[in-house]
């Protein structure tokens, strides 16, 4: 299959799809006489693995890492699971940092009147509290 149809039938764009190969994502695919690149139903394999990875939140050098871990289908699934595990532990952390953010917002709009001179504005005070 060409890459266009490799594209459509991934839901990765066509640009995408040549990155991830000069990334060393995809293997590099065989060439026919005219050109064009050659794809395999493997590839399309690989490049929904990687979609699903990149969609879960794991950077390119993880889902290279992890591919490589998939590769050994004959080692214990203990490696890949710690590797899910720490990517879950970082989705949680940046959600605990993201709800203090959120909280912080909600007590400074709520102090906040909306209406009257910007000198006397909670918001305002509190982002400068931090510079003194």
């Amino acid at each position: 299959m060409k890459i266009g149809e490799l594209a459509q039938r991934t839901g990765v764009p066509i640009d995408t799809v040549r990155y991830y190969e000069r990334q060393g994502l995809l293997p590099e695919p065989e060439r026919q006489p005219s050109g064009y690149r050659r794809y395999q139903s493997a590839d399309v394999l690989r490049l929904s693995f990687v979609r699903r990875a990149k969609a879960l939140g794991f950077t390119l050098e993880e889902i290279r890492e992890l591919l490589a871990l998939s590769s050994h289908r004959e080692n214990d699934m203990g490696s890949l699971k710690a590797a899910a595990e720490q990517k879950l532990a970082g989705v949680e952390a940046k959600l605990a940092e993201l709800t203090r953010i959120r909280d912080g917002l909600r007590t400074l709009i709520k102090a906040c009147p909306g209406h009257g001179a910007l000198g006397a504005c909670p918001i305002l005070h509190a982002l400068n509290e931090d510079a003194a």
